[in-house]
């Protein structure tokens, strides 16, 4: 299995703001509007959207316009990757990296 270090260093990143955290875990309860994300944060419309980029770049999020709203949802099969790639370079199998040279 080829490991994509790059991408997955870019979604850690990402996931480094504590306020992504946070609409991760929203966004693990269903689909939400932006409005009703909004709610549970001191800060304007602009700065969701730009959090929200940040997400969707990496594709952890998705994002559904309905009229003039946006509604997103976790993309659960990249989420699930994203575990999966943390769980394998944590845990010492028969192709871990370190056994590649021998």
């Amino acid at each position: 299995m080829s490991l994509n270090y790059e991408l997955n260093a870019k979604i850690f990143k990402a996931l480094s703001d504590p306020k992504r955290l946070k609409i991760i875990d929203m966004l693990s309860c269903g689909e939400k509007c932006a409005c009703d994300i909004l709610e549970y944060f001191e800060f304007t419309q602009p700065t969701l959207s730009h959090h929200m980029k940040v997400l969707m770049d990496c594709e952890l999020i998705n994002c559904r316009k309905d009229g003039l709203w946006s509604n997103y949802s976790l993309n659960t099969n990249n989420c699930n990757k994203l575990v999966l790639f943390l769980i394998n370079i944590i845990t010492d199998t028969d192709n871990c990296i370190c056994k590649e040279k021998n």
